[in-house]
């Protein structure tokens, strides 16, 4: 977690001097803290601008956007078009990323592992508990499993990255459909729970034979092992960005009323499939214009500028077609 505390002081926390009486404020999900992290260093340092971002996860977020107390917030859950007209808010995507189970297994690396998600499903319904599980094994024949029990780590908060995890298990493992089904928070049939993706990355590497699902970026950056994943197509993928694109390639944007598109289990034989994007919902009417102007200009310079830093963090850019139409959702619904 060293790495995101530094970001933090340099980006986040350093905004607090800005010449503006207040810097842009922002709240919700933790997926993709450590883009806007970046972006928000980066922006401070080309503009003189501040964000004051709080990583508190999408449903938290949703309050506080809904309760006006910040200019956007954040959700990788994204509301459909009665929940935002009920509260006048505008939503669109502003990055894709993906989501990967992390294990902490003696002996085992990065990607050596492979699960499916009938397979993840069971293991979160808790019917498969131990790691050399015959199911697992199946998967894994040359890897030398230990006999030890699964620990299971989940969200405790209301959490868009276990709406995305939840609503792929719903998705690949029919028992998890109709049992406990999928939302941002779920009734889970076993597990210890954790806040936001930080809370989760570090219990996984503290917890000898655990199991967890993480945004990519924690995963590299806490070092985190992480698991390949069978696909719908039925070929064995690695989180890469190449395998992230091939997943949001599918996304028809410009057809779903408030941009809601869900990009989990997409068919395609090089589709990661648990590629997700992350929301950003602002007032249409705001209640404080200059605010919600500054946030604006804030994520328009992300657009422009920020694509290369988003991929260096794993996470996918989105499409310039799509900035276009989003730039107009701005012009059309957020009056300043």
């Amino acid at each position: 977690m060293k790495f995101l505390k530094a970001i933090v002081a340099a980006g986040l926390v350093a905004a607090s001097t800005s010449a503006f009486a207040a810097d842009i404020t922002g709240a919700g999900a933790t997926f993709p803290f450590p883009v806007y992290s970046k972006w928000a260093d980066a922006y401070k340092k080309e503009t003189g601008n501040g964000l004051n971002y709080q990583s508190i996860g999408s449903g938290a977020g949703i309050k506080q956007i809904q309760a006006k107390t910040v200019a956007f917030g954040a959700t990788d859950a994204p509301l459909k078009a009665d929940a935002l007209e009920k509260d006048g808010l505008v939503q669109w995507p502003m990055v894709m990323g993906a989501i990967v189970p992390v294990v902490n297994l003696e002996g085992i690396k990065a990607g050596e592992l492979i699960l499916s998600g009938e397979v993840l499903g069971d293991i979160y319904l808790g019917k498969i508990t131990k790691w050399d599980d015959a199911a697992i094994a199946k998967l894994n024949p040359k890897l030398k499993l230990p006999t030890d029990a699964i620990t299971v780590v989940r969200r405790s908060d209301g959490s868009g990255t276990t709406f995305n995890f939840t609503d792929y298990l719903a998705k690949a493992n029919a028992d998890w459909k109709t049992k406990v089904g999928s939302g941002t928070a779920v009734e889970w049939p076993v597990g210890v729970g954790a806040k936001g993706n930080e809370g989760v990355a570090g219990n996984i590497s503290q917890t000898k034979n655990a199991i967890g699902y993480v945004e990519y970026a924690y995963a590299k950056q806490n070092k985190l092992t992480y698991a390949g994943l069978i696909n719908k197509a039925g070929k064995t993928v690695q989180p890469t960005i190449a395998a992230f694109q091939a997943a949001a390639s599918n996304a028809d944007w410009a057809k779903a009323p408030g941009y809601y598109v869900i990009l989990t289990d997409q068919p395609g034989e090089a589709s990661w499939p648990i590629t997700a994007a992350t929301f950003i919902l602002m007032h249409k009417a705001p209640a404080d214009k200059a605010a919600s102007a500054e946030a604006v200009k804030f994520f328009t310079w992300a657009f422009a500028k920020g694509g290369k830093m988003a991929e260096e963090l794993d996470y996918i850019p989105m499409p310039e077609p799509v900035v276009k139409l989003i730039e107009k959702t701005w012009s059309a619904d957020i009056k300043s």
